[in-house]
């Protein structure tokens, strides 16, 4: 233990403790934990007990995986103060390394459970292939395959030939019918009659003969495909007693000493690489050596994957679809900061109206207020424009804006103008404009972006590129201004994705610059330095285009 209690390298005793620890899906980090992931980061820069390829290195060969790291500020049983680590998943190829804390169940363990009955599944694993490479049962599958063949191609040109001489047959009827007598007629018939029971016959015998062919070669084959079956059977089930065993064995510790398993946080059904995270590890080690946690911070570290938008250096929450259900059961027994989630982000703040008429309303929502009731708070644009319009029919709420986006909102007094205005929405008829200061300096003048977003199913609301289960998303830009190493540019939205502006503007494949103040794709500022700024739409009653605009505050 005493080699993973790191003790600071930098000076701390000019620093205060946190009242509560941190609450790990939403933070600022303490100054303690911001010195203990420096002097982490200065480890991952100068180590050389391993390697991984992080995609720092120009020149670099192989696969780049970027990491997730954790540290957690921790008081010992002696009132020291330190610090613990921990990376998220495998790191180079491994659970254990030296500097970090272990996993909370290793399954690479030799003398573990789990890499015994993994062994038995290698082994069932070797003899279906062995069976599904030996030359018998290729030869079994080629020889089904060209019986089934042989038997199409030659009763398939014998029923040919049955009815060339059908048509043959009835030629001959026909041309014996004035030209000979009846008794001759009648023996002739009788003869192509016999002929054409001669053919059916012999159809059938063709039939039964293949029939016996291929039925030869198909119990040929099961001799070896009843096996596979039988050995993959076998596997499917093995496999998921092991799954299920270690669902069970994969427990966390709490602050109060009480456990709970995976299958008891997931109901029996965890998402893949639950538990693996920094969070988790670091907690229930601190808990398995009576260490108090005191702060936690987490940031990634390399260069970011395709489908997401991973700042190297940038601290991130823990995410939520993975280890929320076992986070809230290990952080019971201690004081946690607050959660701002339910804290209302709009307490105190005005709804300007900018345009009004029996029909609509358009306000300018402020940054940091919801559109529409949230799990947690249900002040929004939504409940103050019911309160406001009792009389008021319908959703309201014509189209959103994330909550940290401020600017203009339409609204429909009454479900039939909802109606219309949405079904302009639809059409692509409403055209935005949006104003945005990114991080960054954009070379280009103006530009478009293509690329097609879905939801981050383990970490909601945040939004990942995915060209496979991904919607259309597509973003015209220009620049305005260029100062401060900073770019204020206008968005021109022709899709409304959920954080399309915000990942399109921060994506590498975008224009790699996130906005100012992006808490989720950039780093956190006092706001979100986005505006929905200028509307134009058809008013639903006269007909009128109408273009509303209300100027930034930025």
């Amino acid at each position: 233990m005493a080699r993973l209690f790191q003790h600071f390298k930098t000076p701390i005793i000019s620093l205060s403790l946190p009242e509560k620890f941190t609450f790990p899906f939403y933070y600022e980090p303490h100054p303690l934990s911001i010195i203990a992931a420096k002097e982490l980061q200065e480890y991952l820069e100068t180590q050389t007990d391993w390697e991984h390829n992080f995609g720092l290195e120009e020149g670099q060969e192989g696969l780049v995986i970027g990491k997730m790291f954790g540290v957690l500020v921790v008081q010992n049983q002696f009132g020291e103060l330190g610090y613990l680590t921990a990376y998220s998943g495998k790191l180079a190829e491994s659970n254990a390394l030296p500097y970090f804390v272990p996993t909370v169940y290793d399954t690479l363990k030799e003398d573990g459970f789990y890499k015994k009955e993994e062994a038995i599944l290698n082994q069932y694993n070797q003899k279906i292939k062995d069976i599904e490479n030996d030359p018998s049962y290729l030869t079994a599958i080629a020889n089904l395959v060209q019986t089934k063949s042989q038997a199409e191609k030659e009763l398939s040109e014998y029923k040919a030939s049955i009815k060339v001489a059908k048509k043959v047959r009835d030629r001959k009827r026909m041309n014996y019918e004035n030209n000979v007598s009846l008794l001759e007629q009648e023996e002739i018939i009788n003869a192509l009659n016999k002929e054409s029971q001669q053919e059916n016959i012999m159809l059938k015998k063709m039939t039964l003969f293949w029939n016996h062919k291929i039925n030869e070669a198909t119990d040929t084959l099961n001799q070896f495909t009843s096996e596979l079956e039988r050995l993959k059977e076998e596997r499917k089930q093995k496999s998921s007693t092991l799954q299920m065993q270690l669902f069970e064995e994969y427990s966390f510790l709490n602050a109060e000493g009480a456990t709970k398993s995976l299958s008891q946080l997931f109901s029996g059904n965890p998402p893949a690489g639950a538990g693996e995270c920094a969070a988790p590890k670091l907690l229930h080690y601190a808990f398995e050596h009576q260490l108090q946690p005191i702060a936690l911070a987490e940031f990634w570290w390399g260069q970011s994957p395709k489908s997401e938008v991973r700042q190297h250096g940038q601290y991130y929450p823990a995410c939520m679809g993975k280890c929320e259900p076992i986070l809230n059961h290990m952080l019971v027994g201690l004081a946690v900061d607050e959660n701002p989630f339910g804290i209302n982000p709009a307490e105190g703040k005005e709804l300007p109206i900018v345009y009004e008429d029996d029909y609509i309303v358009l306000v300018n929502k402020p940054a940091e207020f919801l559109s529409v009731p949230g799990k947690r708070v249900t002040d929004s644009v939504y409940t103050r424009m019911k309160e406001k319009y009792p009389e008021a029919t319908g959703p309201l709420i014509v189209h959103r804006l994330d909550m940290s986006t401020s600017g203009l909102l339409l609204i429909a007094k009454s479900i039939d103008i909802h109606k219309q205005l949405q079904s302009q929405f639809i059409k692509r008829q409403i055209k935005k404009r949006y104003i945005a200061l990114l991080d960054g300096n954009i070379n280009e003048d103006k530009g478009s972006i293509d690329l097609p977003l879905r939801v981050d199913l383990m970490n909601r609301p945040n939004q990942l590129v995915c060209y496979d289960y991904g919607k259309a998303a597509y973003t015209e830009w220009e620049v305005i201004e260029r100062k401060n190493s900073q770019t204020k540019v206008y968005f021109y939205p022709k899709t409304g994705r959920t954080h399309q502006l915000r990942v399109h503007a921060a994506h590498p494949e975008g224009l790699h610059a996130p906005i100012v103040g992006d808490d989720l794709y950039g780093t956190k500022a006092n706001r979100l330095y986005l505006h929905a700024e200028s509307i134009t739409f058809q008013h639903p009653v006269s007909k009128e285009m109408m273009t509303i605009q209300v100027e930034s505050e930025f």
